[in-house]
């Protein structure tokens, strides 16, 4: 069969037979997609670093009957930090989870693609509050997906001014006097304003250039977590290692 070279990075992988790996992988054009490597999990395999989680670089395959079949990678980027700090490695874990339940094969995943780039590379290689990188990711990544909220104006009557709160059952913000008609607002404070705006206006590659402290950052954590959860319809926990 014909060879193909696409860019991937690998979200998960599991032992197949005595030396082998089954892996799954996200492409920017296909989508999520599962890969055999053999004998990837030899001591001298040419394939033994290019098929570890969090791996991202070029393969050359082959699609069999129902996966691709790895004949050799090139990586780019392995992310080395995140296998050294176990806070790291918890919450870059946890992205992967939540990008491996939220794409399919055949799907074009180039934007999510490069924001889990982006997002693991920040975790990586900064020292920025993993939480407010899991934050920042959560509502970027819903604006990608289809949940993009509105945060230019009240969504009730688009009052531009006095902006006091988010509404997770009106997807966006609230101005001081709609909010008191919707149970479902949380409170933010100008600083929690101005970081959702740029969140979801912000170019790619400068969406993890500010910080937030304190009330602000438990404002984006709560608003983030709960808004997340509530469009995907389930609950995501970061869990512990061991």
């Amino acid at each position: 069969m014909a060879n193909v070279k696409m860019n991937g990075i690998i979200l998960s992988e599991s032992n197949l037979g005595d030396f082998d790996k089954m892996l799954t992988m996200l492409t920017p054009g296909i989508g999520k997609i599962s890969c055999v490597a053999k004998g990837a999990r030899r001591p001298k395999s040419a394939l033994l670093a290019g098929t570890q989680i969090f791996c991202f670089g070029e393969y050359i395959m082959y699609k069999g009957t129902n996966t691709y079949h790895i004949n050799s990678v090139e990586p780019i980027e392995i992310f080395y930090n995140l296998r050294t700090d176990l806070d790291k490695l918890k919450y870059a874990i946890h992205i992967n989870k939540i990008i491996n339940d939220i794409t399919s094969e055949n799907q074009n995943c180039y934007k999510i693609l490069q924001l889990l780039l982006n997002t693991l590379y920040t975790i990586s290689e900064t020292e920025k509050s993993l939480d407010l990188i899991l934050s920042i990711f959560k509502m970027r990544l819903l604006s990608i997906t289809g949940f993009l909220p509105n945060v230019e104006k009240c969504t009730t009557c688009e009052e531009k001014d006095n902006i006091t709160s988010f509404s997770i059952k009106d997807n966006g913000f609230k101005c001081n006097m709609c909010e008191k008609l919707d149970t479902s607002t949380i409170k933010i404070n100008e600083s929690t304003k101005n970081a959702l705006k740029y969140i979801i206006t912000a170019p790619s590659k400068k969406l993890y250039s500010f910080n937030l402290k304190d009330k602000s950052l438990d404002e984006l954590k709560l608003i983030s977590k709960i808004y997340f959860n509530e469009k995907m319809e389930k609950e995501y926990k970061l869990e512990e290692l061991f």
